[in-house]
């Protein structure tokens, strides 16, 4: 009890207790946020989903609040479907008719979207039908984009317009582009656009046309995509609770086997405590990091196997040694010399007396080593030894090696930010703590 309110006396005197609680607790907020709303086995599947699961969503673009940053606003992604509009239909013989189809948007911003595609699927009995698109622009003009038979029976067929305008969107020369005003290479035309889609079909049965537009938008929800199209914030999210769980349990695991072992080897002394001292000499001998590369390398990635190595490498580590120090003092004083006198066992003073006597010490080094844990895991990752499903800051930065000499900042940025808030709460968090415990830096 004294050491608690010691602690709650040390909090009210350093304020960036209170400022590190308040990330940790936004943390943990965040990881039980993604649990509830977004199950791992479904954020698996979508981070692993195949190019056909986003389809729809833009290429390697910032998040949609980085707008509020900017004189003029990025589109965001338009997709209009041939569902939502009607189809007329004129017949031209008995067994050929014209089928129309309408499609319409306003667009609202002069800077171009980053990709425009047409996707459409089409379904006939034995005839082909013959399907022309046309674009229209605001001011009238029209543009024929394909016109031909249709791909085979019940395909789906796409549509790249920057191939079918016959150059990037919005680079007017000489021809004219679905969306520049005139020959302008930097402003889009404001205004409804249209697509018509006309199909001569040569049966009466048996034929059926779905289609949708898509105009690519420049940012895309809060924390924008990858160059698989993938929304980052699906492992933004998820790669909270896994770092938060990686950092906690390594750290503790860890702290407590080696406080454990410091105070049997400290207490019996003699040939246990000799063995204990060589095995962490050759273990601290050992390079860490290699040794974890080859294991991944050369027998498995999996994330529990390697916490698992990572936990037995760092049971016999160099804070061993401080604690055995720390318990060879305590193991002179007067409370436990009167635990002897009354006949306690060796486990019971262990365990009871001087185990929980010095406690508190270890809680700013468990604290500490939790972004240690985390930031090895994202290292990991960014070598290439990480869970090939799961989604994680790591991850996402290891493919994003060229982000930022391609101008993807905010690829790179967004996980780095999250480890840096991470290993900023914590660290915060356990320097204070150590000030609190440490009788030498309380009053520094």
């Amino acid at each position: 009890m004294t050491a608690v309110r010691r602690m709650l006396a040390g909090v009210r005197r350093y304020p960036t207790v209170a400022v590190s609680l308040f990330i940790i607790i936004l943390l943990i907020g965040i990881s039980i946020y993604a649990m509830i709303s977004l199950p791992l086995s479904e954020a698996i599947a979508k981070w692993n989903g195949s190019a056909a699961m986003w389809r729809y969503t833009p290429q390697c673009v910032p998040p949609t609040w980085t707008n509020l940053f900017r004189r003029e606003n990025l589109p965001e992604t338009i997709i209009v479907r041939t569902g939502d509009f009607e189809t007329t239909a004129e017949g031209l013989r008995e067994t050929t008719r014209r089928e129309t189809t309408l499609l319409s948007f306003d667009y609202e911003t002069v800077r171009f979207p980053s990709e425009a595609k047409i996707f459409y699927n089409i379904d006939y009995a034995t005839k082909v039908p013959l399907v022309t698109l046309t674009w229209i622009k605001p001011d009238g003009s029209e543009i024929r984009l394909s016109h031909g038979t249709a791909p085979g029976g019940e395909s789906r067929a796409e549509l790249d317009l920057n191939e079918a305008f016959g150059e990037p969107l919005g680079v007017g020369s000489g021809t004219d582009p679905g969306f520049a005003v005139g020959d302008s290479e930097t402003r889009a035309q404001k205004g409804t656009y249209y697509l018509r889609i006309e199909a001569l079909v040569f049966e009466t049965e048996g034929f059926s046309l779905d289609g949708q537009i898509v105009l690519y938008g420049g940012v895309y929800g809060m924390a924008g995509t990858d160059f698989r199209r993938r929304d980052l914030s699906i492992g933004l999210l998820w790669g909270t609770p896994i770092a938060l769980m990686f950092g906690l349990i390594a750290a503790t695991g860890t702290t407590l086997f080696a406080f454990i072992v410091a105070a049997i080897g400290a207490w019996y002394g003699g040939w246990l405590d000799a063995t204990i001292q060589r095995l962490t000499e050759v273990s601290m001998m050992i390079p860490f990091l290699p040794t974890i590369l080859m294991v991944g390398w050369f027998y498995s990635n999996d994330m529990w196997v390697l916490l698992g190595f990572i936990i037995g490498f760092s049971l016999f580590s160099g804070p061993l040694k401080s604690y055995r120090a720390m318990f060879l003092q305590a193991k002179q004083s007067q409370y436990i010399e009167a635990a002897r006198a009354y006949g306690a066992s060796n486990m019971r003073i262990i365990f009871r007396y001087l185990i929980p006597h010095m406690a508190p010490a270890i809680l700013p080094r468990l604290i500490m080593g939790v972004p240690l844990f985390v930031f090895l895991e994202a290292s990991l990752a960014v070598l290439g030894i990480a869970d090939p499903d799961l989604p994680t800051w790591g991850k996402i930065l290891s493919e994003a090696h060229t982000a930022l000499y391609m101008g993807y900042y905010h690829w790179v940025l967004e996980p780095a930010f999250m480890l840096l808030l991470t290993g900023l709460s914590f660290s915060m968090l356990g320097y204070t703590l150590d000030r609190i415990f440490n009788p030498r830096l309380r009053n520094t």
